[in-house]
């Protein structure tokens, strides 16, 4: 990293600027390949510098500009010695407060560069240019590099997310895009979710903070959990195709050194032949008697192979047997579930047959039940209403009685208090009153004492305040003290006005009193009426309820006999239903273990079928490399 320290250095005194102590710090605690200027504020010498030394380092993959504070030709210097680096993967530049310029050279750089994958525009008001945003878009819409993407806080509208989602629509490489906090509003927020069919790559789209509704936000979900599991699929299906590719690539290589072996060993062969050909015409006769020998090995491996064939033939027949014993199998099981679907459905019908019928009866007795049982407690209501009558009667004329008493000593004893109250409290004003106005004289002979002497004090100072304000100043000290003997004279008057009406208060309690004594004694007459006259409603009632009794006593055994015939009938109900469950239960286990047998019958069937092909197949190989390896093809052409 000293090196590219020098190269800023060097790059800075060029273009006649000092370079900045700040950057050079930061670049000498740079870590490998990363360089941090967040929070430096850059000057455009600085940014000339780092424009050029980018198009040039190929050691930098990620660049932090956060919060630099970034003019327009700053800006534009940066961006355009990145369009042809082809090294930094990740570039932020947050909170720099880009503009129309910033937005088109950051459409410039999405267009040439092909290497940035992540890039952080948070804070940058990018949206308020609508024109220069819609090239941003443009140039998003063609790049192919690019797979994050940040514009939190950038004022986007409607119109720009309307671009945004026509980018959308043509780009194929972004995967996250980050919006929150914009002005994205309805419109806009239809319009992304209009666009995301179309895309199929991004799986992740931030929209909250933008006014947009619940619906349109479930769709945006939706459509991204939708690409989230296209990618896996995509990621899952291109891991099995490298690891496919992989095999395929180690199997081509394995059959271009059994090729190569081969050719050597053909090499090899030619070269003994035309040595032994050379030789003698002996070797001739010795070869023409290995060929014959070769001969008759083919001739007894096709005979093999025919036999193979036979045997796979009858392990065929032997399959088309198994296959129609199977048939039959499921035929009969097939059969066997009918007849059994049939005897429970009559089983069925029977037993909702009995149970219709029961219920009927049940439902009869219970009928009649309830009807006694409404009966009973209609006595015992109508009883148990007049008991509480007759003794709510009593009750509240006791309570009538205590609480007229009560009222009564109450009444003369607030009447007593209010007197004394009054009293106390016209004494007290009078008092207060005398006391106040005394207070009030002294205050006031005090304040004109005060006012004399503020006056006498205020003369020595005449000659430097104006006339005016002086005067103006003591009226307002007058009108305020006027105004205090105003309120003390009204607080004077109040107190009369509240003896006045506690005197007409006491006087109407008076006449209250008066007037529940007298409905005190009516009710007391009212009260030995009532209890005449329930004495004989309650003789009554009693001679009633006798008579009653003993016709639901009756009528309450026959309803204890019908309640016990019911419970037998229930009894007899769940003993036929558990019969019924435990043979649907036994035809269950049974179809269950068919069931089995039929699937390790087709297992034994595909295993044999597979031992079969697998023998055919090492057979016929063994075959076919014997006869590549055999020299007769080499020998043909001499012939």
């Amino acid at each position: 990293m000293e090196e590219f320290r020098r190269t800023y250095s060097r790059l800075c005194k060029e273009s006649g600027a000092e370079p900045q102590e700040t950057v050079l710090q930061q670049m000498h605690q740079l870590p490998q390949g990363r360089l941090d200027l967040a929070t430096q504020s850059l000057t455009v010498d600085t940014c000339r510098a780092l424009g050029k030394l980018l198009q040039k380092e190929a050691l930098l993959t990620e660049l932090v500009l956060s919060d630099c504070m970034l003019s327009e030709e700053g800006a534009v210097l940066l961006l355009q010695g990145l369009c042809v680096n082809t090294i930094v993967r990740f570039l932020d530049l947050k909170g720099n407060n880009l503009r129309a310029s910033g937005a088109e050279a950051l459409a410039k750089l999405l267009r040439q560069n092909k290497s940035i994958q992540s890039l952080t525009l948070e804070w940058n008001s990018l949206g308020t240019w609508e024109e220069a945003f819609a090239a941003f878009c443009g140039a998003l819409a063609a790049n192919g590099a690019l797979r994050q993407l940040d514009l939190r806080n950038n004022q986007i509208s409607h119109k720009g997310a309307e671009e945004l989602a026509l980018a959308l629509k043509s780009n194929t490489s972004l995967q996250q895009l980050d919006l929150r906090w914009n002005h994205i509003g309805l419109l806009g927020g239809r319009a992304l979710v209009n666009c995301l069919p179309s895309n199929r790559t991004l799986w992740k789209l931030e929209l909250a903070g933008n006014s947009i509704p619940g619906d349109i936000l479930r769709a945006v979900e939706q459509a991204m959990d939708h690409n989230q599991d296209r990618q896996t699929a995509f990621r899952e299906s291109q891991a099995r195709a490298h690891v496919l590719s992989k095999e395929v690539r180690h199997l081509r290589e394995e059959k271009s050194k059994q090729f190569l072996d081969l050719m050597e060993t053909i090499d090899r062969q030619r070269e003994e032949m035309v040595r032994s050909s050379k030789a003698s015409a002996a070797r001739v006769g010795q070869l023409q008697e290995a060929l014959n020998e070769r001969h008759s090995i083919i001739n007894a491996l096709k005979a093999k192979l025919q036999m193979a064939e036979a045997a796979l033939a009858l392990s065929e027949q032997k399959a088309q047997d198994l296959g129609e014993l199977l048939a039959t199998t499921e035929q009969e099981q097939r059969s066997l579930a009918q007849r059994q679907a049939k005897e429970h459905r009559l089983e069925q019908q029977e037993a909702a047959e009995r149970e219709s019928k029961l219920l009927r009866d049940l439902s009869a007795a219970n009928e009649k039940n309830l009807l006694l049982q409404n009966q009973v407690d209609e006595l015992e209501r109508k009883v148990k209403s007049q008991q509480d009558q007759l003794f709510l009667t009593r009750q509240e004329l006791t309570n009538t009685a205590a609480e007229l008493k009560m009222r009564a000593v109450q009444a003369e004893e607030r009447l007593e208090l209010e007197k004394k109250r009054s009293r106390q409290s016209l004494e007290d004003a009078e008092h207060l009153r005398f006391k106040e106005v005394e207070h009030m004289t002294r205050h006031l002979e005090e304040s004109e004492r005060a006012m004399q002497e503020r006056v006498q004090r205020l003369e020595a100072v005449r000659l430097s305040l104006e006339e005016q304000q002086r005067l103006a100043h003591l009226e307002e000290k007058l009108r305020l003290l006027a105004q205090a003997r105003d309120e003390a004279q009204s607080a004077c008057l109040q107190q009369k006005q509240v003896v006045a009406d506690a005197q007409a208060r006491a006087s109407q309690l008076g006449r209250q009193v008066e007037g529940l004594r007298r409905r005190l004694e009516e009710l007391q007459q009212e009260l030995s009426n009532k209890d005449q006259e329930k004495a004989a409603e309650v003789t009554r009632v009693r001679l009633e309820l006798q008579e009653q009794n003993g016709r639901l006593q009756a009528e309450l055994t026959a309803q204890e006999a019908l309640k016990e015939k019911a419970a037998a009938l229930e009894r007899q109900l769940k003993v036929i239903a558990s019969d019924h469950r435990e043979a649907l239960l036994d035809r269950e286990s049974e179809n269950a273990s068919l069931r089995e047998k039929l699937r390790l019958k087709q297992a034994e069937i595909a295993r044999i079928r597979d031992e079969e092909a697998q023998r055919a197949s090492f057979l016929q190989n063994a075959v076919l490399a014997y006869v590549q390896g055999s020299p007769l093809r080499t020998l043909s052409p001499q012939k």
